[in-house]
């Protein structure tokens, strides 16, 4: 029987030698990355249970919503995490050598192609992009996965989209992500694999791809993911833990006769630069059709777009000019390494000198948490991946949802700005 990429995994992991959509696994995870907002319930769990980690070299722990700490409480929690990672030989990424969990962990050399990862993060769907199984759970399945090694799963069915052509300039995968959920809608791949495919997606650097799957999620989707190839490989090779580096990784791809449960094609072409308004991520628009919504503050960063091609993207529309008065910039790089590249590129002096701030690696604003935080009747132009009510600070403020060329021309204009026509380009 030919299935997809995702049957697949699921199929190896569970030791069958198929699986089909619906059907109850049990199967073995590969990797568990523990963040310090969900991961306090979960230690809870397996204490008052007298659990222990049962493959503690597969746990790996990344704080970042809330560091630095910012109160007491947050403190708290990241030492309770601190101490538990400690005692069990976890390891630990302290700040320094922190950040984002999501641009972190394959950074540092933790997915791999054909693996299972799991996270008590929605976005854990990230790392589809390197062809692994990758999807967000809850504090209880948590604890149940570090006590056994083992998670259960309902197979999801596939969802596939064949994106094919040449984007158009200054069009990412930012708005290709948010064209396709103007399309497909919220609940539009509902527990489904979301699987991207074509000559565009082939054609995308991993920090694109990345970026594409780190959204599945606000379409309802299980996962998200793309078949590995060279570039996949070369990525590897980049960030290979050392004792990875004469290992073989399972690349995976779907059968040619594998059953899907849409089938979607889409001209990149006719992909535009895209905002999303309030409150959805599907709200779609122009974003040359919103040039007259003022902007009080534009966010750069986040486990979707704070990674160093994004940095870079962005600097290329900041680079010497002015942010608009009246206008805050903050500019987040996801990973201290990302932070330190950027630095060494001159990307953070570009930020500065427009009149931004650069902060260490935090997922603080995104959520709402700390460090960016939205007043009543503000707006926010964003690179991040929701703009709910109340998303990043007070239910009557706003976020906008763009690419980070799209942020940071706003920046300089203090409204909405399709990049295309900043560049004299010409814009239907």
């Amino acid at each position: 029987m030919d299935m997809t990429i995702t049957e697949k995994i699921l199929a190896k992991h569970s030791g069958k030698e198929k699986v089909i959509p619906g059907e109850i696994i049990n199967a073995d995870i590969d990797v568990i990355m523990c963040h310090d907002v969900t991961t306090t319930p979960a230690i809870d769990l397996i204490e008052s249970n007298q659990m222990k980690v049962k493959y503690p070299e597969r746990v790996v722990v990344m704080p970042d919503h809330f560091v630095p700490n910012k109160d007491i409480k947050s403190a708290e929690m990241v030492k309770k995490i601190r101490d538990w990672a400690k005692t069990n030989k976890i390891t630990f990424y302290e700040l320094g050598t922190h950040g984002v969990c999501h641009a972190l962990l394959p950074e540092q050399g933790y997915v791999k192609p054909g693996e299972t990862i799991i996270c008590g993060d929605s976005h854990t769907c990230t790392h589809g992009a390197f062809g692994a199984f990758s999807t967000g759970i809850g504090s209880t399945d948590l604890a149940a996965a570090l006590g056994t090694g083992k998670l259960w799963f309902k197979v999801p069915p596939t969802i596939k989209f064949n994106i094919n052509g040449t984007l158009r300039a200054h069009v990412y995968a930012k708005d290709v992500i948010l064209h396709i959920l103007s399309l497909i809608g919220v609940d539009g791949a509902m527990y489904a694999a979301m699987e991207f495919s074509g000559d565009t997606i082939r054609s995308m650097s991993m920090e694109s791809r990345m970026t594409l799957c780190n959204m599945a999620i606000e379409a309802g989707g299980k996962s998200g993911i793309i078949e590995p190839d060279e570039i996949t490989l070369s990525y590897l090779k980049a960030h290979n833990k050392e004792s990875d580096k004469n290992k073989s990784f399972d690349y995976l791809k779907s059968d040619q006769g594998a059953r899907y449960l849409k089938v979607y094609d889409i001209n990149a072409s006719d992909i535009i630069p895209i905002v999303s308004v309030p409150s959805l991520p599907s709200n779609a628009k122009k974003a040359s059709e919103l040039n007259n919504i003022k902007i009080d503050q534009a966010y750069i960063g986040s486990c979707t777009n704070g990674r160093l091609e994004d940095l870079q993207i962005a600097a290329r529309f900041l680079k010497n000019k002015k942010i608009a008065k009246g206008v805050r910039l903050i500019v987040v790089p996801a990973t201290t390494e990302i932070w330190k590249q950027a630095n060494k590129e001159g990307l953070l002096d570009i930020f500065m000198e427009a009149g931004g701030t650069v902060s260490t690696p935090t997922c603080g604003a995104c959520l709402g948490g700390h460090m960016g935080i939205l007043a009543k009747g503000e707006r926010c132009i964003s690179t991040t991946n929701r703009n709910f009510v109340g998303r990043m600070g007070h239910p009557e403020s706003e976020v906008y949802l763009a690419s980070p060329a799209t942020a940071a021309a706003s920046a300089v204009t203090g409204r909405i700005t399709c990049p295309q026509l900043t560049n004299g380009d010409q814009h239907e």
